[in-house]
């Protein structure tokens, strides 16, 4: 967990990573919760070599990850995709 947004994750038994994001109407109407989903996606995307696979992830957006650009999220997601794989349970 941080501050941007709650992380889990599971083992998926796949070759690859797969992710999933929510939001909530907590965050703000569609327009800024459509943003939320952009920018946790070019985080993962430009960093998606770093980050480990075969792992299902789901993130839930918080409100402080809309004050940051992609290149910021993306060290912060790195740092809670590793903390995730070593707290996940095995499927």
């Amino acid at each position: 967990m941080t501050p941007e947004f709650a992380l889990f994750a599971r083992r998926n038994g796949l070759a690859h990573s797969r992710v999933g994001i929510t939001t909530t109407r907590r965050l703000g109407k569609a327009v800024t919760r459509n943003r939320a989903r952009r920018l946790v996606r070019e985080a993962y995307r430009t960093h998606r070599k770093q980050i480990p696979s075969g792992l299902d992830f789901v993130f839930v957006v918080r409100p402080p990850l809309l004050g940051h650009k992609p290149a910021e999220l993306g060290p912060i997601l790195v740092g809670a995709a590793h903390r995730a794989l070593k707290e996940s349970p095995e499927a």
